[in-house]
């Protein structure tokens, strides 16, 4: 009972807890979720298991849950094979344009909508939050203004802009940035102008830092998003060498590219699934107090 002490948030606290039975039931509920979360677990280490098996270790009948040995030297070999640094490269700018796109333009957004609000601005955020429930049939539409872009007639297949630029027009963060920033005091806000700054600069100077939290959020959704994204990478930089590892795992999976063996798919899997895996790990906590500070509590 010691570690419950302080225990004063979420469906039982302190004092619910000296109750015999609300203990029996917080205990179902803790080892149900503990099963519910081994259940969730058991596909990525079973991946992870698998990739240092032999294909005779992988099939064989009963299964080895343990490969007989972790020989490192094969994953050096394999992401020479399917040239993973550069797939992993070509990640990393993708994730890097989006996320600064994601920030900026989405969070100049939100500023507009919470502290300027221009006439026609209660229109504007009606019409984002509406957005959100397109049908996928849109992406024809946006396909086709990729490749032939109006007026200026230039087709951005092969270049990572169409990501980008995608990234920048996202209405959930938008209005995730517009209901933080209705939480920041205006005061703050009209001491920077009767200093003389304009609008941008009060954005940069005093509402980003003042956003920290939110920041944070977004980032984690934005770098996650972009790394698990697939089908506007494969239809914008698909057949050209800035394709990103969700393409390069669809192409070994469905024999389109490298011919691996199902134990080597599985390596590859594995180096795929690390770097969000770590990234989500250490930046967790930071959601959920991100977004109830912006007013989305889930």
């Amino acid at each position: 009972m010691k570690q419950f002490r302080n225990k004063t948030e979420g469906l039982f606290n302190f004092q619910d807890l000296k109750s015999p039975g609300v203990r029996i039931a917080y205990a179902c509920m803790f080892i149900f979720l503990l099963l519910l979360s081994a259940i969730c677990l058991f596909p990525i280490i079973w991946v992870f298991l698998s990739a240092f098996k032999t294909p005779e270790e992988m099939y064989k009948i009963p299964p080895d849950i343990l490969p007989k040995a972790f020989d490192l030297d094969r994953v050096k070999t394999l992401m020479g094979r399917v040239n993973f640094v550069k797939y992993f490269t070509n990640t990393l700018i993708v994730i890097v344009g989006c996320w600064a796109f994601d920030i900026v333009f989405n969070g100049l957004a939100g500023y507009v909508l919470s502290r300027i609000k221009p006439k026609g601005s209660a229109l504007l955020e009606t019409v984002i939050f509406w957005s959100m429930l397109l049908p996928g049939i849109s992406m024809a539409p946006l396909y086709m203004t990729f490749i032939d872009m109006p007026i200026i007639h230039i087709n951005l297949r092969g270049s990572y802009l169409p990501l980008w630029l995608m990234a920048g027009c996202n209405a959930f963060n938008i209005l995730l940035f517009r209901n933080f920033f209705n939480g920041i005091p205006m005061d703050y806000i009209d001491a920077a102008r009767i200093d003389g700054c304009s609008n941008l600069n009060v954005f940069f100077k005093i509402i980003m830092p003042l956003s920290k939290p939110i920041l944070v959020v977004v980032s984690i959704f934005s770098i996650i998003g972009s790394w698990s994204n697939f089908m506007w990478p494969y239809l914008i930089l698909g057949s050209t060498p800035k394709e990103p590892i969700s393409v390069l795992l669809y192409q070994i999976t469905n024999g389109a590219g490298l011919k691996l063996m199902d134990n080597e798919v599985m390596m590859v899997t594995m180096l795929a699934i690390i770097p969000p895996l770590l990234i989500y790990a250490l930046l967790s906590r930071h959601i959920t107090g991100g977004l109830n500070m912006s007013g989305l509590k889930g």
